[in-house]
């Protein structure tokens, strides 16, 4: 792939070949933090950067028709229409704009979880104060222990009235995906709304509409394989009028471009929202964000997410048994329905996980550190080859710990 000749090379399981053939790292293993930039994301990013240098405005169409195109993309990879998805740089952002635009009443209940990511938190804390709402934690530990028991627990909850619970699709800690459509049954059940941070599922994990989630937000930088500052929100069509968009601006309203483009008499202070999910789009995206994501999604669409999920939950099987063999404790789920494209282990006793994290680095292993535990997440083009590497690696790194 290069400018001559844009046609992205086809992804294959278990190859860099044509995506990531600059990547230095023996294993990079860290999808579950940042996507490095394939080749055809920076061939996308600088075509789009060379209309701009050659056309000004001029490359303004061309960019707006395929981000339109990518907004359909994204809602076929969740299975829902291109109505029911806004484009927002983060998934916080995703996050604080449900949150600001339920029509809240004094009172209402928000169940959201103890060890959750702060993203799927903080927004929700803050419109519990400004709304006077109420908050209650649900231990993500019943989950891990137990699915059945951890729906349980949120059961419990919704008995006692819940207007909204907030959950990740795929906890960032521990990896464990957690049962969204059993959850969606039951808060539905309550009339309770679920809304789902998609961001460690979405490109990795299958993720559908079917499975009953109300709203999903999702940044494009992990799992997508984008760049930071582009992402997704899903709102549900049934959804839409039930929400108060605070935060839209001038282009979440109808013909938002005409004053701009069909000449006088077209500059309106009183046009009407719309009333499709793209209200939620105020002002200026990032244009080579976008860009970038929608050459990051390729795999996604060609592959398959299913292929993908089960192509790396192959190398998590073969890696996990030779890590636990190591003396490390895997915190993956048991049942396979409650596996991600994420392993987490804590490092065997007496063994500080971040200089055992630095040695790994150090010996061209990449992988996360969440929270104290050592956090392994490959993805499409990894391959099995390189698991041999990765148990050196971790003998040697363990080594280095235990004697320094």
């Amino acid at each position: 792939m290069s400018a001559a000749d844009p046609t992205p090379p086809a992804p294959q399981l278990g190859s860099r070949a044509g995506w990531f053939e600059d990547l230095r790292p023996f294993a990079y293993l860290n999808h579950a933090a940042v996507s490095p930039h394939s080749a055809p994301l920076r061939v996308a990013v600088n075509a789009g950067m060379g209309a701009y240098a050659a056309e000004g405005i001029g490359g303004f169409g061309a960019t707006l028709a395929r981000r339109n195109a990518l907004r359909g993309r994204l809602a076929g990879l969740v299975g829902g229409g291109a109505d029911e998805v806004a484009f927002v740089p983060n998934t916080t952002a995703g996050v604080i704009t449900i949150a600001q635009s339920i029509r809240w009443r004094p009172g209402d209940r928000v169940v959201l979880f103890h060890g959750e990511f702060p993203a799927n938190t903080t927004p929700w804390q803050l419109a519990a104060k400004q709304y006077d709402l109420a908050l209650a934690w649900v231990p993500l530990e019943a989950f891990e222990r137990n699915l059945d028991e951890g729906l349980s627990a949120l059961e419990h909850e919704l008995t006692r009235g819940v207007r909204l619970v907030a959950v990740s699709a795929v906890q960032f800690r521990s990896g464990l995906a957690m049962p969204l459509r059993a959850m969606a049954e039951r808060c539905h059940a309550h009339g309770a709304e679920l809304f789902v941070d998609g961001i460690q599922a979405l490109g990795g994990t299958p993720l559908h509409v079917d499975m009953g989630f109300d709203y999903l937000a999702a940044g494009g930088h992990k799992w997508l394989m984008g760049v930071e500052g582009a992402g997704l929100l899903y709102v549900r069509r049934e959804r839409m009028a039930t929400l108060e968009p605070r935060l839209a601006g001038w282009l979440g309203h109808e013909h938002a471009f005409d004053f701009l483009t069909r000449g006088p008499g077209h500059l309106h202070y009183d046009a009407p929202l719309r009333t499709d999910a793209e209200v939620f789009e105020p002002g200026t995206l990032n244009l080579l964000g976008y860009e970038a994501l929608g050459a990051g999604i390729i795999p996604a669409e060609v592959l398959g997410v299913a292929a993908i999920h089960g192509h790396v939950n192959a190398y998590l099987d073969e890696l996990e048994a030779g890590l636990v063999g190591l003396g490390f404790r895997s915190l993956r789920s048991a049942a396979r329905s409650g596996r991600s494209t994420i392993l987490s282990l804590l490092p065997p006793s007496g063994v500080d996980p971040i200089r055992l994290h630095a040695a790994l680095g150090a010996r061209s292993v990449v992988c996360g550190l969440p929270d104290g535990v050592l956090r392994f997440s490959p993805h499409f083009y990894n391959h099995a080859r390189e698991i041999p590497g990765v148990l050196d690696a971790a003998r040697a790194a363990l080594a280095d710990c235990r004697t320094s």
